[in-house]
């Protein structure tokens, strides 16, 4: 059983014993944790807290230990249940709520839950913050509300038809074009809550044919809900059995947004960003962006093409959306299909994806296939190197970053794990902020050079276990 405790919340298997892993003990003491830091950053003895979750299994048992911690902790409760992250995050200002909660592990299998929080802005937290809540989950200072002054649930509602309408509004979104097209989309929600949130995004955007794969929310992935290409098979076959013309994949908390071709070829997650960004710099006249260590080229390329200027974050959505508002950011996000676009919210939102990728083909009038050929060419490899149980990861990187510096292979960044950066290709190796594993991100201009790049740095990491 795995317990892992970081800044951006606490994720873990469920099950286990006391000090294993994600279990009542350990989501009270958090969860009450949180509740303290909300209470004493806004100042209010009964602050009001948004709480939402994926499908998983586990989500309405957590749910419940969540909601009654808060309550003890004197915090009011809006539960708006199943719903997306994005949902979540923008529920948290729409309700003028003082914080949030999201229930969701992301992409790790459904064995796995966490507890993801979020300020009165609907962000996620910052590092002080979490390190805060950390400290404060080990303390003493934890205070329960007497009886007279317990919270309660407010409101049990869903926020989903106002995320929505928000989408339909956002600067850069083509309802009429999008109609007009007559698009054929399929789509797959791996059993979680873009099975509920996608068909009515898809039937306001005008889309009246529509295959869905995978929509039952019942938390039960039909596949690695990472929206990798090894995982999409299925999507690949409905995409072609049914002539679609566009696919769209999400991951079960629906941050993260794939897209498949008319011939249920993956567009490739690192070009969801890429394509929506040069849709807008285009109509809207340039600006800057943003995205992390770890993502493609080709979104330095586009937006110098329009005049803007591109930054690079360390990894994490905290840091991306930092970053952002510190160059004014017109789009940003991660390479594995996280699009922020700060005209509707600053957090990753794949429906905000999908309504700007489809209006992006509506103006293009050509096919998803022809529309990737149109970005620069980059090819990325990602591989993973499992770290045995007490691994020091961090000496690992220290030892690694030495080696590199040596090497004089190419300029290193030790901003966020190591990077280092070529001519004509980089390698970015860092450790996971949700699993003991080594991540190793490699592009190159074409798909065996960027293979065999991870394999070679991947295999030099390994040499040290």
């Amino acid at each position: 059983m795995t317990l892992i405790k970081s800044i951006s919340g606490i994720r873990g298997t469920i099950g286990g014993g006391v000090q294993e892993g994600l279990n009542p003990i350990s989501i009270a003491q958090f969860t009450a944790a949180y509740a303290q830091f909300i209470r004493r950053a806004g100042g209010k003895n009964k602050p009001l807290v948004v709480v939402g979750r994926d499908a998983r299994p586990s989500g309405p048992m957590v749910k419940q230990i969540v909601i009654g911690t808060l309550n003890g902790m004197g915090c009011d409760v809006v539960d708006i249940d199943l719903a997306t992250t994005p949902t979540t995050e923008m529920a948290v200002t729409g309700k003028h709520a003082d914080g949030g909660i999201i229930l969701t592990a992301s992409h790790n299998p459904e064995i796995w839950n966490a507890l993801k929080l979020l300020n009165a802005q609907g962000e996620f937290l910052n590092d002080a913050e979490g390190k805060e809540i950390l400290r404060l989950a080990e303390s003493d200072e934890l205070e329960f509300a007497p009886v007279d002054q317990l919270g309660s649930v407010l409101e049990t509602c869903s926020y989903l038809q106002e995320h929505i309408d928000a989408v339909l509004k956002a600067p850069g979104v083509n309802v009429d074009a999008i109609r007009h097209a007559g698009f054929k989309v399929a789509f797959d929600s791996v059993n979680s809550v873009g099975g509920i949130a996608l068909p009515p995004l898809l039937a306001a955007l005008g889309i009246e044919t529509v295959y869905p794969l995978n929509e039952v929310p019942d938390g039960h992935f039909a596949h690695n809900p990472e929206p990798l290409p090894k995982h999409l098979t299925e999507i690949g076959e409905l995409v072609r059995r049914k002539q679609a013309d566009v696919a769209f994949v999400v991951d079960p908390d629906v941050d993260r947004l794939a897209v498949m071709d008319e011939m249920g070829n993956c567009f490739g997650e690192e070009y969801t960003l890429v394509s929506v960004a040069d849709y807008l710099l285009r109509s809207q006249g340039g600006g800057n962006t943003v995205s992390n260590l770890s993502s493609t080229r080709a979104l330095r390329d586009v937006t110098v093409q329009y005049g803007g200027t591109y930054s690079a974050a360390a990894v994490g959505e905290v840091n991306v959306v930092a970053k952002m508002k510190e160059v004014g950011a017109l789009i940003g996000g991660e390479g594995n299909g996280g699009v922020i676009y700060p005209a509707l919210h600053y957090g990753r939102d794949a429906l905000m994806g999908i309504a700007l990728f489809l209006s992006l083909l509506a103006q293009e009038q050509c096919r998803v296939s022809e529309l990737r050929k149109k970005y620069p060419a980059y090819f990325m490899s990602k591989q993973r190197v499992d770290l045995p149980t007490g691994t020091d990861s961090l000496a690992l990187l220290a030892r690694f970053a030495d080696a590199m510096k040596q090497g004089g292979q190419g300029e290193v960044c030790l901003v966020d794990g190591v990077k280092v950066d070529m001519k004509d290709r980089w390698v970015h190796v860092r450790r996971s902020n949700t699993e003991p594993i080594i991540r190793i991100y490699a592009e190159a201009p074409t798909e065996a050079d960027a293979d065999a790049l991870a394999v070679c740095f991947g295999d030099i990491v390994k040499s040290y276990l």
